[in-house]
């Protein structure tokens, strides 16, 4: 694949050429129907961008369109509910040459679209792409009017009056019969192909997770469909032990996923390259093996040059919350060093390792929420998680001589992650309302008894 590495472009001559070249007025005269706002008029950029300062971000060049697309993207799931810090990361990000933003209607209950546009908004249109999602897992929205309502909000949310990536959100739950409900039977898909005909979608796609059987489905209707890009869940440790370590019978290791793609001519934007932040916390001797070849490269690094380095990538995702992380991902990414073969052996290994150790496979997307009993699932497993890796859990449980002492640790560690008790996993009730839910498919009641058992005394 192509691959660009700008290196001396200035700031003002990176803005110019970025344009996307497409102007909008096809767009502007089928949207009259559906009665789409305007396009706002964007104030000039914000002073923070210095137009002198050279770009250094890779890019990928996108298939067909011939777009140069930033290697990463800016995911915006977990943002700060500040729009003042949301405004500070987006300029620093755009500064830097970021043009992927992605968002959804699930996130943070609407907000995050909400706060993306608001952000994007203050940029001229032509330079950033907004990425955004038909989120009907509810059935309330396989009614094709309220789907629509969706679809048509997010515009409005955006303040956009085209969306340069739309994607079918997380199919794969349920299978091939929850995909057909909620965008065949419906012909929401057909009125989605229709609106990239017209050109308010310019990029149509889907996103990943479970029932591998909708992910063949598509991509094997490829030819009716003509996806421009799909978003697949991929980190060097998913890549060959995602469906051991989820134990589902219809998963699918990442390798599988990326090689269809490929093999399809799909380029593949990844999602949770970090799985959640735990390729972030690994354990302390995984850090170490890494940290002996690159003393200087943090865990999170090492798994976004490996998901940056292959080929067929165009945008890797991270969710970034605060400007610390978007200051380390742009250092990353500017440019990409990419993994030697002798680093991704290393990474092999290291996945190997970390398939051993039991934690949760949570990502802390939060889709699971809120818990009609209180319980804060993912906070309760991202500790539970930390906890494993620090070796503050006996192994094997209460057969260690020291249970008693690390089982006091560990209810203190969940004190300072949780202080309000009520939040703790001994409020499951076993409802399983959260089950549907989880896109990685967790047995969430099952796994939060895991920890209610390590808390309980001999």
């Amino acid at each position: 694949m192509e691959e660009k590495k700008n290196t001396n472009l200035s700031r003002r001559e990176f803005l110019r050429r970025l344009g996307i070249g497409t102007g909008s007025a096809m767009a502007m005269m089928a949207l009259e129907p559906l009665n789409i706002m305007a396009r706002p008029t964007h104030k000039a950029q914000p002073e923070s961008i210095h137009d002198d300062e050279p770009i250094r971000m890779t890019y990928r060049v996108q298939h067909g369109s011939h777009k140069q697309v930033s290697l990463l993207g800016f995911g915006m799931m977990r943002l700060p509910d500040n729009q003042e810090e949301v405004n500070k990361m987006v300029d620093y990000a755009i500064a830097h040459g970021v043009n992927y933003f992605d968002t959804a209607p699930r996130y943070m209950g609407g907000r995050s679209e909400v706060l993306t546009g608001n952000a994007l908004s203050r940029h001229p249109r032509d330079k950033y792409y907004v990425a955004t999602k038909m989120s009907n897992q509810n059935a309330d929205y396989w009614d094709f009017d309220k789907a629509k309502a969706m679809y048509l909000e997010s515009f409005e949310r955006l303040k956009v009056d085209y969306i340069d990536y739309y994607l079918l959100h997380s199919i794969g739950g349920g299978g091939v019969d929850n995909l057909e409900s909620r965008f065949i039977h419906n012909h929401l898909l057909d009125f989605l192909l229709a609106e990239r005909e017209a050109g308010r979608i310019r990029h149509l796609g889907f996103s990943y997770h479970g029932d591998v059987s909708a992910f063949d489905w598509l991509l094997d209707h490829n030819d009716d469909y003509h996806w421009d890009f799909v978003q697949i869940q991929m980190n060097y440790l998913d890549w060959r032990h995602a469906s051991m370590r989820s134990g589902r019978r219809h998963d699918a290791d990442a390798e599988y996923l990326y090689d269809k793609c490929e093999k399809t001519g799909v380029q593949c934007v990844v999602m949770e390259p970090l799985r959640g932040g735990a390729l972030a916390r690994v354990d302390a001797e995984v850090a170490e093996s890494l940290k002996a070849v690159r003393p200087d490269d943090s865990p999170a690094r090492w798994a976004f040059r490996w998901v940056g380095s292959r080929p067929n990538v165009l945008v890797t995702l991270s969710g970034m919350n605060g400007m610390d992380q978007v200051e380390e991902n742009v250092e990353t990414f500017s440019p990409l060093d990419p993994c030697t073969e002798a680093e991704n052996d290393l990474l092999e290994k290291m996945a190997d390792k970390i398939s051993g150790v039991p934690t949760i496979p949570c990502t802390t997307c939060a889709y699971c929420m809120p818990c009609p009993y209180g319980v804060d699932i993912p906070n309760n497993f991202a500790y539970y998680n930390e906890a494993v890796n620090k070796k503050i859990i006996p192994l094997p449980e209460r057969d260690a001589a020291d249970f008693a002492e690390r089982r006091q640790l560990f209810i203190d560690g969940f004190n300072k992650a949780l202080p309000d008790r009520t939040k703790w996993a001994h409020s499951c009730q076993d409802c399983e309302e959260c089950l549907a839910k989880c896109p990685q498919q967790i047995r969430i009641p099952n796994q939060l008894s895991r920890i209610v058992e390590i808390m309980r005394k001999r």
